[in-house]
């Protein structure tokens, strides 16, 4: 799939005195782009050219991470940063959205439509962090103690080669990670307040997750795609069974070979998935029929091997 050039506009907005930064492009109905726990828009830019075809597309900077501001104390809370999206929407006059996001930003994604489910009209989830899967329980264990909190700290200062490792392993097959990919997950925490800011994340995950697990069942009848590689080693595929029990109206797309990062490392793959859901009639789902078959139907920069499943609830 070949994307035509578009313009893409950087710019900031203020949300309660604080600098938001974002980039938009194209036309169309409005499209949410939230990156993940230490990510930042930088990491949608395989992205966004391709979805402005038929979106007017939002990626932004989640307050205290990326190029966007540091506020010391910010409630780095599920409900608060759901809240401050919501107001990202409310400076730019957007009534409603559809919202994609990735692991903690696919939570954030979540919680948003349950509060204000009026303002959201379909979800785009990458292995969005979920009160289902355990398979982080003891880095969120280790990063709540002292040495996890010291660890933490030093990460900005580690050698990027180290980084480049820890990446790797986010992805099903680390010769995907593309030369600039590790900029988008690095330069943001060496911002003072970042790693702040990720550790009360991390202090809020558990009480988080109970919370989000309460208001899904209210999602129940909202439009959603669900996108998951069988090799995610930090969001876990049978989490995604489980979610998409509650979700009813959700599409399941399993991506064999690819890692937690789907929409980086397989970017064809994820763009023309996306797509298809988006420009689906509302309120109808997108059964991507052409992508069940085959990687073929839907190239990426590097072949994947095995099928790609779609699944209705």
């Amino acid at each position: 799939m070949q994307s035509r050039t578009v313009d893409i506009e950087e710019a900031d907005v203020f949300i309660a005195g604080q600098r938001v930064h974002f980039l938009r492009a194209g036309s169309g109905r409005p499209l949410i782009l939230l990156h993940g726990l230490v990510g930042s828009l930088r990491n949608w830019r395989h992205n966004i050219g391709t979805l402005a075809e038929s979106a007017t597309v939002y990626a932004l900077d989640l307050p205290n991470m990326g190029e966007s501001d540091r506020v010391h104390g910010l409630d780095a809370g599920l409900e608060a940063t759901a809240d401050r999206v919501l107001a990202f929407m409310d400076a730019l006059g957007l009534e409603t959205a559809d919202i994609a996001g990735h692991s903690h930003g696919g939570a954030v994604c979540l919680t948003l439509a349950a509060r204000h489910p009026n303002r959201v009209s379909r979800l785009i989830l990458f292995a969005p962090a979920n009160p289902f899967c355990d398979l982080g329980r003891h880095l969120i264990r280790f990063y709540e103690s002292g040495p996890g909190h010291l660890f933490a700290r030093l990460i900005p200062a580690m050698p990027r080669w180290s980084k480049s490792i820890a990446l790797g392993r986010m992805y099903g097959d680390p010769a995907r990670v593309a030369p600039d990919t590790l900029d988008g997950y690095t330069a943001g925490l060496e911002v003072r307040g970042t790693i702040d800011h990720v550790l009360g994340i991390i202090r809020r995950w558990t009480s988080d997750m109970a919370q989000l697990r309460s208001v899904l069942p209210a999602l129940a009848e909202k439009p959603a795609l669900l996108i998951w590689g069988d090799r995610d080693r930090a969001v876990g595929l049978d989490s995604a069974r489980r979610l998409q029990s509650i979700l009813l109206r959700s599409n399941l797309i399993v991506l064999p070979g690819v890692g937690h990062i789907a929409f980086e490392e397989t970017p064809h793959l994820c763009n023309r998935a996306m797509l298809d859901f988006l420009t689906a009639p509302a309120p109808a789902m997108a059964s991507s029929p052409e992508l069940a078959r085959s990687p073929a139907t839907a190239r990426s920069d590097q072949p994947v091997s095995g099928k790609l499943t779609s699944t209705a609830a």
